[in-house]
Protein backbone atom coordinates (compact mmCIF):
# COMPACT_ATOMS: atom_id res chain seq x y z
CA UNK A 1 0.00 0.00 0.00
CA UNK A 2 3.18 2.04 0.73
CA UNK A 3 4.37 2.07 -2.93
CA UNK A 4 0.58 2.42 -4.37
CA UNK A 5 0.13 5.68 -2.31
CA UNK A 6 3.41 7.21 -2.80
CA UNK A 7 2.53 6.42 -6.50
CA UNK A 8 -0.51 7.95 -6.47
CA UNK A 9 0.35 11.22 -4.24
CA UNK A 10 3.08 11.78 -7.37
CA UNK A 11 0.32 11.85 -9.73
CA UNK A 12 -1.23 14.99 -8.03
CA UNK A 13 2.01 16.68 -9.08
CA UNK A 14 1.54 15.90 -13.26
CA UNK A 15 -2.62 16.19 -13.02
CA UNK A 16 -2.47 20.03 -12.74
CA UNK A 17 0.62 20.64 -15.00
CA UNK A 18 -2.02 18.19 -17.20
CA UNK A 19 -5.10 19.96 -17.01
CA UNK A 20 -3.36 23.68 -17.26
CA UNK A 21 -1.68 23.03 -20.36
CA UNK A 22 -4.78 21.38 -22.52
CA UNK A 23 -7.68 23.84 -21.30
CA UNK A 24 -4.91 26.92 -21.53
CA UNK A 25 -5.02 27.06 -24.80
CA UNK A 26 -9.00 26.90 -25.05
CA UNK A 27 -8.79 29.81 -22.22
CA UNK A 28 -6.75 31.85 -25.06
CA UNK A 29 -9.40 31.34 -27.62
CA UNK A 30 -12.52 31.86 -25.55
CA UNK A 31 -11.62 34.78 -23.68
CA UNK A 32 -10.26 36.60 -27.28
CA UNK A 33 -13.59 35.54 -28.49
CA UNK A 34 -16.17 38.05 -26.05
CA UNK A 35 -13.15 40.22 -25.96
CA UNK A 36 -11.48 39.46 -22.40
CA UNK A 37 -8.18 40.91 -22.91
CA UNK A 38 -5.99 43.75 -22.16
CA UNK A 39 -3.09 46.05 -23.51
CA UNK A 40 0.67 44.64 -23.41
CA UNK A 41 2.06 47.44 -21.86
CA UNK A 42 5.53 46.35 -22.05
CA UNK A 43 5.30 46.41 -26.00
CA UNK A 44 5.60 48.64 -28.58
CA UNK A 45 2.23 48.73 -30.52
CA UNK A 46 -1.41 48.46 -29.35
CA UNK A 47 -0.84 44.47 -28.59
CA UNK A 48 -3.90 42.79 -26.81
CA UNK A 49 -3.40 40.08 -24.82
CA UNK A 50 -6.48 37.46 -23.55
CA UNK A 51 -6.64 38.09 -19.63
CA UNK A 52 -7.57 36.52 -16.74
CA UNK A 53 -5.44 33.34 -17.17
CA UNK A 54 -6.06 32.78 -13.50
CA UNK A 55 -9.10 30.47 -13.97
CA UNK A 56 -7.35 27.99 -15.56
CA UNK A 57 -4.91 27.70 -12.82
CA UNK A 58 -7.45 27.46 -10.19
CA UNK A 59 -9.48 24.81 -12.02
CA UNK A 60 -6.18 23.14 -12.63
CA UNK A 61 -5.08 23.09 -8.84
CA UNK A 62 -8.45 22.37 -7.72
CA UNK A 63 -8.58 19.41 -9.75
CA UNK A 64 -5.22 18.15 -8.13
CA UNK A 65 -6.69 18.93 -5.01
CA UNK A 66 -9.72 17.09 -5.63
CA UNK A 67 -7.70 14.09 -6.58
CA UNK A 68 -5.37 14.28 -3.42
CA UNK A 69 -8.46 14.32 -1.62
CA UNK A 70 -9.98 10.43 -3.06
CA UNK A 71 -6.16 9.45 -2.35
CA UNK A 72 -5.97 10.58 1.11
CA UNK A 73 -9.60 9.15 2.48
CA UNK A 74 -9.69 6.16 -0.12
CA UNK A 75 -5.94 4.64 1.26
CA UNK A 76 -4.80 6.59 4.15
CA UNK A 77 -8.84 7.48 5.41
CA UNK A 78 -7.29 10.62 6.39
CA UNK A 79 -10.24 12.85 7.13
CA UNK A 80 -8.72 15.60 8.94
CA UNK A 81 -7.00 15.76 5.43
CA UNK A 82 -9.80 16.05 4.22
CA UNK A 83 -10.91 19.32 5.93
CA UNK A 84 -8.11 21.23 5.57
CA UNK A 85 -8.35 20.61 1.40
CA UNK A 86 -12.00 21.28 1.54
CA UNK A 87 -11.33 24.30 3.55
CA UNK A 88 -8.52 25.40 1.38
CA UNK A 89 -10.74 24.73 -1.61
CA UNK A 90 -13.75 27.11 -0.07
CA UNK A 91 -11.10 30.17 0.81
CA UNK A 92 -9.23 29.99 -2.35
CA UNK A 93 -12.97 30.07 -4.34
CA UNK A 94 -13.78 33.03 -2.55
CA UNK A 95 -10.51 34.91 -3.12
CA UNK A 96 -10.84 33.54 -7.31
CA UNK A 97 -14.65 35.06 -7.55
CA UNK A 98 -13.11 38.71 -6.17
CA UNK A 99 -10.35 38.35 -8.59
CA UNK A 100 -13.03 37.27 -11.54
CA UNK A 101 -15.05 40.57 -11.05
CA UNK A 102 -12.05 42.73 -10.84
CA UNK A 103 -10.60 40.97 -14.52
CA UNK A 104 -13.32 41.44 -15.66
CA UNK A 105 -14.74 44.66 -15.31
CA UNK A 106 -11.49 45.66 -17.02
CA UNK A 107 -7.70 47.41 -16.20
CA UNK A 108 -8.73 50.59 -14.05
CA UNK A 109 -12.32 50.17 -14.31
CA UNK A 110 -12.26 46.85 -11.60
CA UNK A 111 -12.33 47.28 -7.53
CA UNK A 112 -11.04 50.18 -6.36
CA UNK A 113 -7.52 49.29 -3.63
CA UNK A 114 -9.39 49.71 -0.40
CA UNK A 115 -12.04 47.15 -1.60
CA UNK A 116 -9.81 44.71 -2.47
CA UNK A 117 -8.45 43.81 1.45
CA UNK A 118 -12.05 44.26 2.67
CA UNK A 119 -12.74 41.71 -0.03
CA UNK A 120 -10.68 39.03 1.17
CA UNK A 121 -11.23 39.22 4.78
CA UNK A 122 -14.16 36.45 4.66
CA UNK A 123 -12.78 34.28 1.95
CA UNK A 124 -10.13 33.19 4.81
CA UNK A 125 -13.60 32.02 6.82
CA UNK A 126 -13.54 28.36 5.16
CA UNK A 127 -9.91 27.51 5.76
CA UNK A 128 -10.65 29.26 9.63
CA UNK A 129 -13.38 26.75 9.83
CA UNK A 130 -11.22 23.62 8.83
CA UNK A 131 -8.38 24.81 10.61
CA UNK A 132 -9.36 25.11 14.34
CA UNK A 133 -7.91 22.26 15.35
CA UNK A 134 -4.21 24.10 14.65
CA UNK A 135 -2.54 26.05 17.46
CA UNK A 136 1.61 26.24 16.34
CA UNK A 137 2.72 28.71 14.80
CA UNK A 138 6.70 29.08 13.40
CA UNK A 139 8.24 33.11 14.16
CA UNK A 140 11.48 34.02 13.59
CA UNK A 141 13.45 34.26 16.59
CA UNK A 142 10.67 32.55 18.33
CA UNK A 143 10.49 29.44 16.61
CA UNK A 144 7.43 27.12 16.62
CA UNK A 145 4.81 28.99 19.12
CA UNK A 146 1.80 27.34 20.97
CA UNK A 147 -1.02 30.34 20.08
CA UNK A 148 -4.08 28.34 20.96
CA UNK A 149 -7.23 30.15 18.93
CA UNK A 150 -5.22 32.75 18.10
CA UNK A 151 -3.79 30.95 14.92
CA UNK A 152 -7.21 30.23 13.37
CA UNK A 153 -9.01 33.74 14.49
CA UNK A 154 -6.03 35.99 13.53
CA UNK A 155 -3.17 34.22 11.41
CA UNK A 156 -5.54 32.79 9.28
CA UNK A 157 -7.35 35.65 7.91
CA UNK A 158 -4.30 37.73 8.40
CA UNK A 159 -2.36 35.33 6.22
CA UNK A 160 -4.52 35.13 4.08
CA UNK A 161 -5.33 38.40 3.73
CA UNK A 162 -2.40 39.65 3.92
CA UNK A 163 -0.71 37.62 1.42
CA UNK A 164 -3.46 37.42 -1.43
CA UNK A 165 -2.71 41.54 -1.63
CA UNK A 166 0.70 41.50 -1.77
CA UNK A 167 1.41 39.18 -4.35
CA UNK A 168 -0.86 40.60 -6.48
CA UNK A 169 1.40 44.07 -6.20
CA UNK A 170 4.38 42.77 -7.95
CA UNK A 171 2.85 41.70 -11.12
CA UNK A 172 2.75 43.25 -14.71
CA UNK A 173 5.18 41.55 -16.70
CA UNK A 174 5.62 38.25 -18.33
CA UNK A 175 6.27 35.29 -16.81
CA UNK A 176 6.90 37.40 -13.57
CA UNK A 177 3.77 36.28 -11.77
CA UNK A 178 4.16 33.20 -12.29
CA UNK A 179 7.72 32.48 -11.78
CA UNK A 180 7.89 33.81 -8.50
CA UNK A 181 5.01 31.63 -7.74
CA UNK A 182 6.11 28.52 -8.57
CA UNK A 183 9.56 29.34 -6.68
CA UNK A 184 7.68 30.49 -3.73
CA UNK A 185 5.62 27.62 -3.55
CA UNK A 186 8.65 24.44 -4.48
CA UNK A 187 10.69 26.34 -2.36
CA UNK A 188 7.64 26.05 0.75
CA UNK A 189 7.02 22.55 -0.38
CA UNK A 190 11.08 21.22 0.03
CA UNK A 191 11.18 22.62 3.28
CA UNK A 192 7.72 21.15 4.08
CA UNK A 193 9.13 18.10 3.16
CA UNK A 194 12.08 18.59 5.07
CA UNK A 195 10.10 19.31 8.32
CA UNK A 196 7.93 16.34 8.07
CA UNK A 197 4.65 18.02 6.95
CA UNK A 198 4.71 15.98 3.74
CA UNK A 199 0.74 16.74 3.01
CA UNK A 200 1.34 20.85 3.26
CA UNK A 201 4.25 19.78 0.87
CA UNK A 202 1.99 17.99 -1.43
CA UNK A 203 -0.37 21.26 -1.67
CA UNK A 204 2.85 23.03 -2.10
CA UNK A 205 3.74 21.02 -5.10
CA UNK A 206 -0.03 20.88 -6.91
CA UNK A 207 0.27 24.42 -7.33
CA UNK A 208 3.77 24.64 -8.46
CA UNK A 209 2.58 22.39 -11.16
CA UNK A 210 -0.24 24.10 -12.31
CA UNK A 211 2.05 27.42 -12.51
CA UNK A 212 4.52 26.10 -14.62
CA UNK A 213 1.64 24.60 -17.22
CA UNK A 214 0.94 28.46 -16.94
CA UNK A 215 4.82 29.47 -17.34
CA UNK A 216 4.66 28.01 -20.85
CA UNK A 217 1.80 30.36 -22.17
CA UNK A 218 2.71 33.19 -20.01
CA UNK A 219 6.58 33.98 -20.49
CA UNK A 220 7.75 36.24 -22.84
CA UNK A 221 6.10 36.87 -25.37
CA UNK A 222 3.25 36.29 -23.10
CA UNK A 223 0.01 34.77 -24.88
CA UNK A 224 -1.82 34.95 -21.79
CA UNK A 225 -2.07 37.69 -18.77
CA UNK A 226 -2.63 35.93 -15.24
CA UNK A 227 -4.98 38.52 -14.18
CA UNK A 228 -5.93 39.43 -10.61
CA UNK A 229 -7.72 36.12 -10.65
CA UNK A 230 -4.18 34.19 -10.65
CA UNK A 231 -2.37 36.81 -8.64
CA UNK A 232 -5.06 36.94 -5.59
CA UNK A 233 -5.79 33.06 -5.39
CA UNK A 234 -1.84 32.37 -5.25
CA UNK A 235 -1.51 34.54 -2.77
CA UNK A 236 -3.94 32.86 -0.50
CA UNK A 237 -2.70 29.77 -1.66
CA UNK A 238 0.71 30.19 -0.02
CA UNK A 239 -0.58 31.66 3.07
CA UNK A 240 -2.74 28.56 3.51
CA UNK A 241 0.60 26.67 2.14
CA UNK A 242 2.89 28.33 4.83
CA UNK A 243 0.23 28.05 7.92
CA UNK A 244 0.10 23.72 6.63
CA UNK A 245 3.53 23.54 6.60
CA UNK A 246 4.38 25.36 9.75
CA UNK A 247 7.44 27.53 7.84
CA UNK A 248 6.04 30.79 8.13
CA UNK A 249 10.05 31.96 8.81
CA UNK A 250 10.83 31.18 5.70
CA UNK A 251 7.47 32.44 3.62
CA UNK A 252 8.42 35.69 5.39
CA UNK A 253 12.10 35.83 3.99
CA UNK A 254 10.06 34.88 0.03
CA UNK A 255 8.06 37.88 0.81
CA UNK A 256 11.19 40.48 1.22
CA UNK A 257 10.60 41.60 -2.71
CA UNK A 258 7.11 42.11 -1.76
CA UNK A 259 7.63 44.33 0.98
CA UNK A 260 9.69 46.36 -1.09
CA UNK A 261 6.87 46.94 -3.66
CA UNK A 262 4.37 47.71 -1.10
CA UNK A 263 7.13 50.60 0.69
CA UNK A 264 8.22 51.85 -2.44
CA UNK A 265 5.25 53.28 -3.71
CA UNK A 266 3.53 54.67 -0.37
CA UNK A 267 6.59 57.84 -0.98
CA UNK A 268 3.62 58.67 -3.51
CA UNK A 269 1.04 58.06 -1.53
CA UNK A 270 0.35 55.00 -4.17
CA UNK A 271 -0.37 57.01 -6.77
CA UNK A 272 2.08 55.20 -9.07
CA UNK A 273 2.31 52.51 -11.45
CA UNK A 274 5.04 49.53 -11.78
CA UNK A 275 5.07 49.66 -15.78
CA UNK A 276 8.55 50.62 -17.20
CA UNK A 277 8.58 53.78 -19.87
CA UNK A 278 8.85 51.86 -23.31
CA UNK A 279 11.24 53.46 -25.93
CA UNK A 280 10.78 52.61 -29.96
CA UNK A 281 12.90 49.59 -29.96
CA UNK A 282 11.23 47.91 -27.08
CA UNK A 283 13.91 48.79 -24.48
CA UNK A 284 13.02 50.00 -21.03
CA UNK A 285 13.41 53.45 -19.27
CA UNK A 286 12.50 54.20 -15.32
CA UNK A 287 9.05 55.98 -15.65
CA UNK A 288 10.14 58.38 -13.33
CA UNK A 289 12.57 60.24 -11.45
CA UNK A 290 12.43 58.53 -8.51
CA UNK A 291 11.93 54.72 -8.11
CA UNK A 292 8.65 53.55 -6.58
CA UNK A 293 8.52 50.36 -7.44
CA UNK A 294 11.05 47.00 -7.22
CA UNK A 295 10.94 46.91 -11.22
CA UNK A 296 11.94 50.79 -11.56
CA UNK A 297 14.63 49.96 -8.98
CA UNK A 298 15.87 46.71 -11.02
CA UNK A 299 15.77 49.03 -14.58
CA UNK A 300 18.16 51.98 -12.79
CA UNK A 301 20.51 48.88 -11.81
CA UNK A 302 20.81 46.74 -14.79
CA UNK A 303 21.19 50.28 -16.95
CA UNK A 304 24.71 50.82 -15.14
CA UNK A 305 26.05 47.44 -16.39
CA UNK A 306 24.34 47.39 -20.00
CA UNK A 307 22.80 49.69 -22.60
CA UNK A 308 19.41 48.24 -23.46
CA UNK A 309 17.22 46.79 -20.56
CA UNK A 310 14.36 44.65 -21.71
CA UNK A 311 11.25 42.73 -20.05
CA UNK A 312 13.21 39.69 -19.70
CA UNK A 313 16.13 41.42 -18.36
CA UNK A 314 14.03 42.43 -15.50
CA UNK A 315 11.80 39.74 -14.92
CA UNK A 316 14.76 37.23 -14.98
CA UNK A 317 17.04 39.52 -12.34
CA UNK A 318 13.48 39.69 -9.59
CA UNK A 319 13.20 35.96 -10.26
CA UNK A 320 17.16 35.20 -10.10
CA UNK A 321 16.83 37.52 -6.95
CA UNK A 322 13.60 35.26 -5.50
CA UNK A 323 16.28 31.78 -5.97
CA UNK A 324 18.74 33.47 -4.08
CA UNK A 325 16.20 34.16 -1.01
CA UNK A 326 14.76 30.24 -1.96
CA UNK A 327 18.34 28.91 -1.92
CA UNK A 328 19.01 30.83 1.57
CA UNK A 329 15.79 29.62 3.27
CA UNK A 330 17.07 26.07 2.12
CA UNK A 331 20.87 26.73 3.63
CA UNK A 332 18.92 28.09 7.01
CA UNK A 333 17.02 25.08 7.35
CA UNK A 334 19.84 22.72 6.58
CA UNK A 335 21.94 24.50 9.26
Amino acid sequence: MTTLYTILTACAYVIPFGVTVYLMPKWIRYAAKIGLVGRDMHKVGEKMIPEAGGVVIVTAIFTGLLYYAVVKMCLAHDQQSLMYILGTIGSILCVTVIGVMDDFQGWKQGLKQWQKPLLTVPAAVPFLLASFELSTIDLPFFGVLEIGLALPLVIVPVGIVGASNAFNMLAGYNGLEAGMGIIMLGTLGILAHLSGHHFAAVLCFIGASALIGFFIFNWYPSKVFPGDTLTYSIGAYLAICTILGQVATYALILFIPYYFDFLLPLRKKMKVEAFARINGDGSFEQPYKGIYDITHFVIFLLRRVKKNVYEKDVVLFILGFELLLAAFCIILFVV
